[in-house]
């Protein structure tokens, strides 16, 4: 008999953020583990966790920004956005609510970044969420 495989469920996220200019941006952060390249916040859900929940987690993790989430935005789910295995990813809008912006547990630098200025190197299909973020598609 065969055992089903399963995409595993992973949550990121748009935090909205004003730079030190007053610009709005959203946060990114550079990874320091493969795929290499600037990231949305995000990771696994946790078995018994909720998105809602794992996504305040992992922004607080990665940024060390405790965040309300405004609303969930969208799925994203090519079997190849990650070329580790198939992740699919809900995608969550928030706001900063406390902390300050500093890189944590597997982030390398984390920065504000806008439509305009967005790091050349960007890991797994975040380039195209941030496209359909700043396009307003969803």
């Amino acid at each position: 008999m065969n055992t089903p495989r399963n995409p595993y469920l992973t949550v990121d996220v748009i935090i909205e953020f004003e730079d030190e200019s007053g610009e709005p941006g959203v946060v990114m952060i550079e990874r320091k583990n493969p795929p290499n390249g600037w990231a949305l916040p995000g990771g696994f859900v946790d078995y018994g966790e909720s998105l809602e929940t794992a996504a305040v987690r992992e922004a607080r993790e990665e940024t060390s920004l405790d965040v309300e989430l405004i609303r969930q935005f969208h799925a994203y789910s090519d079997p190849m956005r990650d070329a580790r295995q198939h992740n699919v990813t809900v995608v969550f809008i928030a706001r900063p609510i406390g902390g300050a912006l500093e890189a944590r547990d597997d982030a390398r630098r984390a920065g504000v970044f806008k439509k305009n200025s967005l790091p050349t190197e960007i890991a797994f299909d975040h380039r195209d969420i941030l496209s359909d973020y700043f396009s307003r598609k969803y």
